[in-house]
């Protein structure tokens, strides 16, 4: 529930000063882009383009001169009719986090709608509460299977052979079923992290145990690697681009305190294997094999695939989020084998990812954020970040994979912005991008069409 103070008249009237719109008129607008604003921030949409939606959607309905703030935790609106009376200001918390690509989808079609007039703010607020309240398209257990694809690609990324890879798809399968289970309880992630590092390395001292000819190290790091927290890591670092160094902030703590829970559970399958008279040998964290181009490019274009449609994206995205991984992990290895080196490599495929996946993203009519996040989940530094917090917390020397971690985070998330950057005038959609706005949209549209509330018209969400 949104928490609201108004200073002003409390009779819903108002004077009509300003914009014209009463009190009651303000705060359903507030409430309506605060809602959206939650499930887009909830669904995976970043800290820039939630707090500009929201103005678009104030905009929209005839509300001008709001002011909107997001935190990692909290969103605020804000808006003074006249200079002499207290600003109305509402607070929405969001506590729920959860990708969803399908609800980024449903909110990001409705809001196109009310800002080109289609529908008005009311219908809007219809649909988004329908939107909430309806179930998922996918049955669980067909996510579940999602993950162990992924989990199957990852090991063909890594130079895995097929054991590798079929431990890889089932480890996944194994750690998502039991985070699941975990998740229903209530447990914080960081013991969730825990539980999935500990179940990964305990296949590995099974196979280990069994005398499988697999290498352990290859193993764990097939086995963790859909609990590394690339994603969120990244995420930060394009915050802070978008000029949000708080929401930046806690979600790179929020990275560092998953990655330390896998290293806490892998420590503790290390032990038991210990225990059990297991010797797993010395353990490489973040181990990868050498591997042909091909088999990377496909291994990239089913683990995109594979977490595009775990996360609930629609099944029209599918096939151009595998095409696009499968190419940029191909110009990232052709640039790697020439001495571009890591950063530069990683860089010039996410140029390539965001000036790419504008298009793409109209044509299958999804926001762009669906198609460059699952696009890029294979390129991102989780192993990077894991292989330099294991180190550190063995007292080696794990500065310079960290270095490299950020380095390539960063390396993503500026390439990814500037092909977002260069796709967007290509489409003569950019002609007047917000001031207020640091980086493209990837989500939302690029531009509000001011008014007040029009007659609704019967627009079904695409």
């Amino acid at each position: 529930m949104a928490n609201t103070a108004d200073s002003s008249t409390k009779d819903g009237t108002g004077s009509g000063m300003g914009n014209g719109m009463g009190n009651r008129d303000t705060y359903k607008t507030l409430d309506l882009a605060l809602r959206i604003g939650e499930m887009l921030l909830s669904a995976g949409a970043g800290a820039a383009d939630v707090a500009a939606t929201m103005l678009d959607v104030a905009h929209a309905c005839g509300l001008r001169g709001a002011t909107a703030d997001v935190t990692f935790t909290e969103l605020a609106m804000s808006h003074q009719r006249v200079y002499d009376e207290p600003a109305m200001i509402q607070i929405r918390q969001v506590r729920h986090r959860e990708i969803d690509y399908e609800d980024l989808t449903l909110v990001d079609h409705l809001v196109r709608d009310l800002v080109s007039g289609r529908i008005d703010r009311d219908h809007a607020g219809a649909q988004l509460a329908r939107i909430v309240s309806s179930g998922r398209r996918l049955p669980r257990w067909a996510v579940t299977l999602g993950w162990g694809a992924m989990g199957i690609g990852v090991g063909l990324l890594v130079g895995g052979n097929l054991v590798v890879t079929l431990i890889a798809g089932l480890a996944a399968i194994a750690v998502d079923l039991l985070q699941r289970r975990m998740s229903r309880r209530r447990l914080p992630g960081f013991y969730q992290q825990v539980a999935g590092g500990l179940l990964a390395t305990l296949i590995a001292v099974g196979t280990a145990a069994g005398h499988l000819a697999v290498s352990p190290s290859l193993v764990v790091t097939a086995g963790i690697i859909m609990l590394l927290a690339g994603i969120s890591f990244m995420g930060a670092l394009q915050d802070a681009l978008t000029g949000f160094p708080l929401t930046a902030g806690a979600r790179i703590m929020e990275a560092m305190l998953a990655t330390a829970g896998v290293i806490a559970g892998v420590s503790g399958g290390l032990t038991v294997g210990k225990i059990l008279g297991v010797d797993l040998g010395r353990l490489n964290p973040g181990a990868t094999a050498l591997s042909d181009l091909p088999v990377m490019s496909v291994g990239a274009a089913v683990a995109a695939a594979a977490f595009a449609f775990a996360s609930y994206a629609p099944l029209r995205s599918l096939l151009p989020i595998a095409v696009i991984a499968a190419v940029a992990e191909a110009v990232f290895s052709v640039a790697q084998d020439r001495g571009v080196g890591a950063a530069w490599s990683s860089a010039t495929a996410a140029v390539l990812i965001g000036l790419v996946s504008y298009a793409v993203a109209g044509r299958v009519r999804v926001p762009p954020l669906v198609v460059v996040v699952s696009a890029i989940v294979p390129l991102l530094p989780g192993l990077s970040i894991y292989r330099g917090l294991s180190l550190l917390s063995e007292g080696g020397n794990g500065i310079l994979a960290m270095i490299n971690a950020a380095t390539i985070a960063i390396a993503l998330a500026s390439g990814v912005i500037f092909g977002e950057y260069v796709a967007q005038p290509l489409k003569r959609e950019a002609r007047r991008l917000e001031n207020r706005l640091s980086g493209p949209r990837l989500v939302g549209p690029l531009r509000a069409r001011s008014g007040r509330q029009r007659a609704p018209q019967r627009a079904a969400i695409r």
